[in-house]
């Protein structure tokens, strides 16, 4: 009984997970467009370069966020603890570009991803030469 529970609970999760891979691709393809325009607006001169680069990164986390879907489904439905760093480490940068008007929350950041990265080094180090 307790295996039919796990089983139908594993089956809602991929598809719940299958519906939030569609919508990130959505997402993913709206990101494109509006890169699309800003990077046009830049060519004319009505938009900033800040803008330009908030949306090339924002379509990086959602590019990234699907390619863990892909993998948790490719590694036999585990998550992979380097993609979670990998998008930590971006949403980081993002913060960085976008929001950089104090320098204490900017050191705060950039401390945030020097231990993110240190943590990605141990990680690849030590946990993926396992396999």
């Amino acid at each position: 009984m307790w295996i039919r529970i796990s089983r139908l609970l594993l089956t809602i999760k991929n598809i719940a997970l299958i519906g939030v891979g569609i919508g990130l691709c959505i997402a993913m393809i709206n990101s494109l467009v509006n890169f699309g325009f800003i990077a046009w607006a830049n060519i004319q001169g009505y938009s900033t370069y800040d803008l330009l680069i908030e949306e090339l990164i924002t379509f990086f986390l959602y590019f990234e966020f699907i390619a863990l879907i892909v993998k948790y489904f490719k590694n036999n439905f585990h998550f992979p603890l380097d993609f979670f760093l990998y998008i930590g480490i971006t949403a980081l940068v993002r913060l960085l570009i976008i929001d950089h008007e104090s320098a204490l929350d900017m050191l705060l950041w950039s401390i945030s991803i020097l231990v993110l990265v240190c943590c990605l080094v141990l990680v690849e180090r030590f946990l993926n030469n396992k396999e």
